[in-house]
């Protein structure tokens, strides 16, 4: 077995060893030396353990199990002093190694300004986790201030980390705008004034004359004069190659250590990776090729061929809730032209750059979905021409399509980055789902997408809801989304206790982090305002999914299905007439479903609104199959036409599905009503199911026939029709009310239980409220959103985007 020696343990090599463990298990006896007393954590994540948003145990990556269990000797906290080739020796400070291959993965070192008084206790860099410490243990002082220097990522996280440990935090930045490297100039003044807004002061031009302080830090001295007050001083000026080992070796080093295309330098026995290498003149600061780099490392060192290639990066930043992005070149030039969209009011900020009809940079601020989009169409060199006119919307308008986040997504090519730390495409979440992954801790641990710095955590999700669909739910006990702390729960709790009836009066009262929400937050404020205030509020139809909006079920292909309502799964000769004629007339594919309607399939948008006027002719209504809300009520025949049947199911099942269309609830509602026990209309895997027997009827609730297979919870027991809808309604208003939106029935029963519901249901005048609330709500909502859409004015907004521009200009 040969002898591996690694010289630190940072996240570069820890993922290499990762892929070489996987790739040649067994094939090398690995000795890993690092100067910090500890092994692989994430460095990106040291934010949060400064903000006290994690701890550090949270964020480790390699634990002591995980080194010993892959039988790799860690030499922590011993520096290496030197490296002898000749004899093929590591000599650390307790001793010598002996290596068959040495990886070095040094990293870099924080530049220090050598201002007067850089060497006082109480300067430090931000890199490490000792780093970290020292900066939490300064915040724990009373009235304690900060001077960061350096306006670039790390030092404006170090800023935002110790404001909300309460210190008092000046940034000095000595160039004219914020992050020059990443965003442009608007972009950097939007992020001053955010910072700003909370309780960060930001000195641009800034230059640092002398730190002073009597045997510690205690004040700044600028060039201009002035002096500011200081009990710690954070460096973040910048990063150096380590590579003075490497020199002091012999090895070739410009920048940086010289590598080729399989990580070797210039000895064959030696390799690199990381921020101490320089490939083809280039080094490296971000996470996304070190990791490239890891990968190759690992199948060089397997005997696996692979090349090292440099690829065009893109920048998605969370810097203290602003979310950033930029890609390619965003520089003015001749023969270049600027779309730019503004957004004032929700400090929403657009760039992008065009040159011979292809994008060749973005800057985007305040809202970054459509980042990944861009970014591909920078890296593909793809011919705008076409889509100029639309392009700074993004992809949900390509083609005339409404703006929508899951319709973007969809929109993204299986080659399109979703997590640019870990280099993790669309196509690779598509496949780890395929292969059973559904929940995000799924997706990480088998792709690593979300894995490192977090920011693409909301991405990855949309990926989940784009191929997951409806049995895609929302990871509990965390916050509704990046704009609020609070969870789902609180949301609901607060509306109600505080009487918070619209949308503006939860972005202020509760202290939403942007002005007006995010696609994550709107639907479900949305629903729980409607759900609690039917009367004082008014569904917001832009705060919901892109299906919901146009009344139909957007296909992968971009059309769309359109199904009428066939009330129990009955239907006749006229309805049948229609659909056949709407088939012929649309083009469309038709397709009997599994909940007793039928499908028509491949409508295309701007033929939406006629196809509802056709089927509403014939008097048929929308069967609400795209929606949060009622879908279908599966019947059998009942005991009008079957032997066994003991009850009218299929009229119980009409008089629900008359009762209970059109309302809005959590997540979808599916019932089956069947005849008798045989259980034909499979009652026992719906939402609400009721099983008619001799006695009268059997409901259950709770039950699933998705990802999640589970039968129905006996709820109650009735004589007579009439009860079983009191019953039904009641539950289905109580489900309205208490539950987090897009959880289903059994998912809202798992967490309040079976016997609460039961409880609230069985008092006579509760249940007559719940009855009372939901028919209140009905008259309200409870309307054919088809017949709505098909008037002339609200039509408009269907016709493809080129037809509504020559109108215009009619």
């Amino acid at each position: 077995m040969q002898k591996l020696v690694v010289i630190g343990a940072g996240m570069a090599t820890g993922r290499a060893l990762e892929h070489l463990l996987d790739t040649a298990p067994g094939a090398y006896d690995i000795t890993l030396f690092n100067a910090e007393p500890r092994g692989n954590y994430n460095r990106i994540m040291l934010s949060p353990v400064l903000s006290g948003e994690k701890s550090y145990e949270e964020i480790v990556t390699h634990d002591a199990d995980w080194y010993e269990e892959n039988g790799i000797t860690c030499r922590f906290g011993e520096k290496v002093v030197s490296i002898d080739r000749e004899r093929k020796v590591v000599v650390g400070e307790q001793g010598e190694v002996a290596y068959d291959k040495l990886i070095f993965g040094t990293g870099s070192s924080p530049f220090i300004i050598p201002v007067p008084g850089h060497d006082l206790p109480g300067v430090v860099a931000y890199r490490d986790l000792e780093d970290t410490n020292a900066m939490i243990e300064a915040a724990g002082k009373p009235g304690a201030r900060a001077v960061v220097i350096g306006g670039g990522l790390l030092g404006l996280e170090a800023a935002a980390g110790l404001r909300l440990r309460g210190m008092e935090v000046t940034v000095l930045h000595l160039m004219g705008h914020l992050m020059e490297r990443q965003l442009d100039e608007a972009a950097g003044y939007l992020l001053k004034k955010d910072l700003e807004s909370r309780g960060i002061e930001v000195r641009l031009e800034a230059a640092t004359n002398e730190i002073s302080g009597d045997g510690k830090v205690e004040r700044v001295l600028l060039e201009d004069g002035t002096v500011l007050d200081a009990d710690i001083v954070v460096m973040s000026v910048g990063i150096r190659p380590a590579i003075g080992l490497a020199k002091d070796a012999g090895l070739d080093c410009g920048r940086a250590l010289k590598v080729d295309a399989q990580m070797q330098t210039s000895d064959p026995d030696i390799y690199a990776l990381g921020e101490c290498v320089e490939f083809d003149g280039n080094v490296f600061g971000l996470v996304a090729p070190l990791y490239d780099q890891a990968k190759v490392l690992a199948k060089t060192l397997a005997g696996e061929a692979d090349a090292f290639v440099m690829k065009q990066l893109s920048t998605k930043l969370k810097v203290t809730g602003c979310d950033l992005f930029s890609a390619g070149d965003f520089a003015g030039g001749e023969g270049r032209e600027d779309i730019v969209y503004r957004d004032p009011a929700r400090g929403i900020y657009k760039r992008l750059v065009i040159e011979d009809d292809q994008l060749i940079g973005a800057v985007m601020y305040g809202d970054t979905a459509d980042g990944n989009w861009f970014f591909g169409l920078i890296k593909d060199g793809t011919d705008i021409s076409e889509m100029r006119e639309t392009l700074i919307f993004g992809p949900a308008y390509q083609g005339g399509a409404a703006a929508d986040p899951l319709s973007a997504v969809a929109a993204l090519p299986p080659d399109a980055e979703i997590c640019g730390c870990n280099g993790v495409c669309k196509g690779d979440i598509t496949a780890a789902i395929e292969g059973g992954a559904t929940d995000l801790g799924a997706i990480r641990a088998q792709t690593k997408a979300s894995a490192s710095c977090g920011t693409c955590t909301g991405l990855v999700e949309q990926v989940l809801s784009v191929a997951l669909g409806d049995d895609f739910v929302m990871p509990t006990a965390q916050p509704v989304c990046g704009c609020t702390d609070l969870t789902h729960e609180d949301v609901r709790r607060l509306i109600k206790a505080r009487e918070l009836k619209s949308q503006p009066a939860v972005w202020q009262e509760l202290g939403w982090t942007t002005p007006n929400g995010c696609h994550v937050c709107r639907p479900a404020v949305n629903f729980y305002l409607l759900a609690d205030w039917p009367l004082e509020y008014r569904d917001d139809p832009q705060s919901r999914f892109v299906n919901e909006r146009n009344h139909a079920n957007i296909q992968k292909d971009g059309t769309y299905s359109v199904m009428p309502r066939m009330w129990g799964g009955m239907t006749d000769a006229n309805e049948l007439r229609a659909i056949a004629d709407a088939a012929d007339k649309y083009g469309a594919t038709v397709k009997v479903t599994g909940g007793q309607r039928i499908d028509l399939l491949g409508v295309k948008k701007e033929d939406l609104p006629a196809i509802w006027a056709d089927l509403n002719g014939a008097g048929m209504v929308s069967g609400h199959a795209y929606t949060k809300g009622l879908r279908t009520v599966k019947t059998c025949v009942g005991k009008d036409w079957c032997r066994f049947g003991t009850q009218d199911s299929t009229g119980l099942g009409i008089a629900l599905e008359k009762r209970l269309w059109g309302s809005w609830t959590p997540h979808k509602v599916k019932l089956g009503v069947s005849g008798c026990p045989r259980n034909c209309a499979e009652a026992t895997c719906k939402d609400i199911g009721i099983v008619c027997v001799d006695s009268g009827y059997q409901i259950g609730v709770g039950g699933a026939a998705g990802m999640d297979v589970k039968e129905v919870e006996r709820l109650v027991d009735v004589k007579t029709e009439e009860e079983a809808i009191e019953w039904v309604v009641a539950f289905v208003q109580l489900y309205r009310e208490h539950a987090k939106y897009l959880d289903r029935a059994y998912k809202w029963l798992g967490k309040v239980g079976l016997e609460w519901v039961q409880e609230v249901l069985a008092d006579d005048a509760e249940r007559a409220a719940l009855v009372e609330r939901f028919d209140l709500s009905q008259s309200v909502y409870q309307t054919d959103p088809w017949a709505e859409r098909a008037e002339p004015e609200a039509a408009r907004r269907f016709q493809p985007l080129a037809d509504l521009t020559l109108e215009a200009a009619e």
